[in-house]
């Protein structure tokens, strides 16, 4: 008996009294918990991915928004939930792999607090303007910039931003103030507005309005073009040499979840996000769909937090 007990406690399995069951799951509904606000990409992606998810499990999902502190607040509240499968995370770029660098403190640890489900896919990001500023390129941009020092000002609604316009300032010199809100639907709103000229953001909440003309987008912040934009060039075709930064998005749950659990909630994710018609719907808002196995979500999250620790790092961003 003493060498069994000692053989569950070293596999991780939790003692009675605290024991979490994956009998009969889900018998209830379940809550997937987003770091940012209503109407933003990470929001809108979830939406698409609960609807047949609540369909294939037979049960309701929650979408519960908790923005603030660079995903942080949404993050640390899922890695203290009970790890049930009933609470789950749509962590991005910004709790797992920026905000540890961008907070002076966080109350979680991105890789030990959490049980990687499976990747979501890739936003498109961009870097646009107000079709009232004088530019159409991103050449014409830095000259703008370089030629009113300090005059022109940029919004960002997630670490994607923060980080991309700051890499960007280092890259080129130039001087420009920047306008952080806690999602981007509002940054998206002050800069339709012409209260702010620029905004660093992903396609999601802005294609409609690129399409309509009152959103200029001068580059996209990935290595190569995307097919949903093909006659908007990269920063590095655009002469930001070996600019490349990628925002993505995935599923975890809380660390402890019971390996039964990790396994369906994969198993069901990947036939979703899979799925044709699911990944034309999410194509269409900006956003390239695709899956992984829980172990290749774990290993990609560890590199991207190396990743962008170096690049926070690099563009001499302070935590705040």
């Amino acid at each position: 008996m003493r060498l069994l007990l000692g053989a569950l406690v070293a596999c991780g399995m939790m003692l009675p009294g605290k024991t979490v069951h994956a009998e009969g799951y889900p018998d209830r509904s379940i809550t997937i918990v987003v770091p940012f606000g209503a109407g933003s990409g990470t929001d809108a992606v979830t939406r698409v991915i609960a609807q047949p998810l609540a369909v294939a499990l037979k049960q309701t999902v929650v979408i519960e928004n908790k923005p603030g502190a660079n995903g942080a607040i949404a993050a640390a509240y899922v890695a203290r939930a009970t790890p049930d499968g009933y609470t789950l995370l749509m962590s991005t770029n910004s709790p797992h792999s920026a905000a540890p660098s961008l907070n002076k403190s966080i109350a979680y640890d991105p890789i030990k607090d959490f049980a990687p489900l499976s990747r979501v896919g890739s936003f498109t990001f961009i870097v646009a303007v107000h079709r009232d500023v004088p530019v159409t390129s991103v050449a014409e941009l830095i000259a703008y910039a370089k030629a009113n020092p300090g005059k022109l000002s940029y919004a960002t609604g997630n670490t994607s931003g923060i980080v991309a316009g700051e890499t960007l300032k280092h890259a080129t010199g130039i001087d420009v103030l920047h306008v952080p809100y806690r999602s981007v639907p509002p940054a998206l709103n002050d800069v339709l507005a012409g209260r702010v000229p620029m905004i660093l953001s992903d396609l999601t909440p802005g294609l409609p309005h690129v399409k309509a003309g009152s959103l200029r987008a001068l580059a996209v912040t990935r290595l190569k073009r995307s097919a949903l934009l093909p006659d908007v060039p990269s920063l590095d075709e655009a002469g930001v040499t070996n600019f490349d930064m990628d925002s993505w998005a995935a599923l975890f749950a809380p660390a402890n979840t019971p390996r039964e659990i990790v396994t369906l909630l994969n198993s069901t994710l990947r036939r979703i996000i899979d799925d044709p018609d699911t990944k034309a719907r999410l194509a269409a808002m900006g956003f390239e769909a695709f899956s992984s196995t829980p172990d290749e979500l774990g290993t990609f999250a560890k590199a991207q937090l190396v990743k962008w620790t170096r690049m926070i790092r690099d563009a001499g961003i302070e935590p705040e």
